[in-house]
């Protein structure tokens, strides 16, 4: 049966999907690959079959925040796919952690509403252990600055006060982004793998971010091209499991 939101059916994507939130970054994502091929777009979900290094693999958006991201899972799900790799971009919330540094989930603070839509508070957001290994391994071997810990994921982008900020901070969180809490969530309730791996793009706590308008040239090296890197982790690490 063809899904409502996906616009796909069972068989034809494959095994693994690459899951950005951004629908642009589908397209930089296939730009790493071979043989790429527009499966479906609608709304905020575009859908990508392409291979990496003989690793065929799916790549698709799931728009901002965990209500989409939950629909994507649910749909991606039901034709089959059984890993999601989320990549995507983050907020830092430890003074250690630098713009174009990686963060790597142990879980997610379920600071949404989604997820209190099928279970309770009290069960843990989090990955599947062989994702988050591959992810982690596929860092490292990139000689990647890499964080390994817990992030909050949240609803209200601009709601994020101070004491909000410091409270995360207090909590040892790593960074905050708005989809991992519904796709750890759901792969786990569903028997199935997810992962996440985030690049920084910002401090909370310092109150740095990297501008839209700030050239590539008068960034630290490691703010330079970081989603880019982000993507090449999370392939190589799809190609290994």
């Amino acid at each position: 049966m063809t899904q409502p939101h996906l616009l796909v059916d069972e068989g034809e994507l494959t095994d693994i999907a690459l899951i950005p939130g951004d629908p642009g970054r589908v397209d930089r994502i296939a730009d790493h690959c071979d043989d790429a091929e527009t499966i479906a777009e609608n709304r905020e979900y575009k859908i990508v079959n392409a291979t990496y290094e003989d690793r065929e693999l799916t790549i698709c958006s799931t728009g901002i925040g965990c209500p989409s991201a939950a629909i994507a899972i649910e749909e991606l799900a039901n034709v089959g796919v059984e890993t999601f790799l989320r990549v995507g971009t983050t907020g830092a919330l430890q003074s250690d952690i630098e713009i174009g540094d990686m963060v790597v989930a142990t879980g997610a603070a379920k600071n949404e509403g989604t997820t209190k839509r099928y279970e309770a508070v009290e069960y843990p957001a989090v990955p599947d252990y062989d994702a988050l290994s591959a992810l982690v391994d596929a860092a490292q071997a990139n000689d990647e600055d890499v964080h390994v810990g817990p992030v909050t994921s949240d609803d209200a982008f601009y709601a994020e006060t101070g004491d909000t900020v410091a409270d995360w901070e207090d909590a040892g969180l790593l960074a905050v982004e708005m989809e991992a809490a519904a796709v750890f969530s759901l792969a786990r309730r569903k028997g199935l793998r997810a992962g996440a791996i985030c690049t920084v793009d910002g401090n909370l706590v310092e109150g740095t971010q990297k501008g839209t308008d700030t050239e590539d040239d008068e960034l630290p090296d490691k703010a330079k091209n970081n989603v880019g890197r982000a993507i090449d982790i999370t392939l190589e690490a799809a190609r290994n499991l």
